[in-house]
């Protein structure tokens, strides 16, 4: 398969692929006895991608949801399922939380399983008829994911330490973003993820992320719609802006 041919492919099979700017809500931080509700509140206020965070207690000190949750709201949602896995075997697990409704699987390359063959898992991935991501840490350097860049569909990082929400952001992560933009396509997504809010999301927006995950920032909010809408005009203006400084 020739690399046109490859680029070909990925950007037909990944929804994402057009560019522009994304608001991903994070499940991680609604309110888990009003799930339904919840999920179809973002839906309703036009977002294409809701975030789901699985955590094993293992990768990172914390548990959250898994299969079970996901499978459950996918039976309420036509949303895209940008499932974030923050687990040691993500290889192992993948085909479940497809199966479950998963639309996109994101692995750690810092995970034990990941790191004797990368391109092993997102081919495994990949064969399950599922999009792919890739996330860094935020002190993994970009050049820890050299190997599998061409091949993914979306590249994540990571903005505080994963594990738990409502995190500090860490504005030293933004060269990496940066850099990150210039290499990846026009068809691959580029997520930012961890203290994203309305005082962080420009300058997130002006290094070049164009998928944004915020959990606290809209369902910890009196008004989720208007919090999402708000953090998607920042970040819109702020990308605006950098193209025009470009330009220049």
């Amino acid at each position: 398969m020739t690399a046109r041919t490859e680029k070909r492919r990925l950007s037909d099979s990944f929804a994402l692929a057009t560019p522009g700017i994304r608001i991903a809500p994070s499940l991680l931080a609604a309110d888990f006895a009003r799930l339904e509700e919840q999920v179809a509140l973002v839906e309703r206020a036009g977002v294409e991608v809701l975030h789901l965070d699985v955590m094993d207690g293992h990768f990172v000190p914390n548990i959250s949801f898994g299969v079970p949750v996901i499978a459950s709201i996918r039976k309420r949602s036509r949303l895209f399922f940008d499932t974030h896995l923050m687990i040691e075997e993500p290889k192992r697990y993948a085909e479940a939380f497809i199966k479950a409704g998963s639309d996109l699987i994101t692995f750690h390359i810092e995970a034990r399983e990941v790191k004797p063959d990368p391109a092993a898992v997102v081919a495994h991935i990949r064969d399950l008829g599922a999009s792919v991501g890739v996330s860094i840490n935020p002190t993994t350097p970009v050049s820890a994911i050299d190997s599998i860049l061409d091949s993914v569909n979306l590249v994540l990082v990571m903005s505080v330490w994963p594990g738990f929400g409502g995190q500090k952001f860490m504005a030293d992560v933004l060269p990496k973003v940066t850099e990150l933009r210039k290499r990846l396509r026009s068809d691959q997504r580029l997520e930012i993820d961890g203290g994203i809010d309305a005082a962080t999301i420009e300058s997130a927006a002006r290094a070049g992320a164009d998928t944004f995950v915020a959990g606290t920032a809209i369902f910890r909010q009196s008004n989720p719609v208007a919090a999402i809408n708000d953090l998607a005009g920042r970040a819109r203006r702020a990308e605006t802006c950098q193209s025009g400084t470009m330009g220049v």
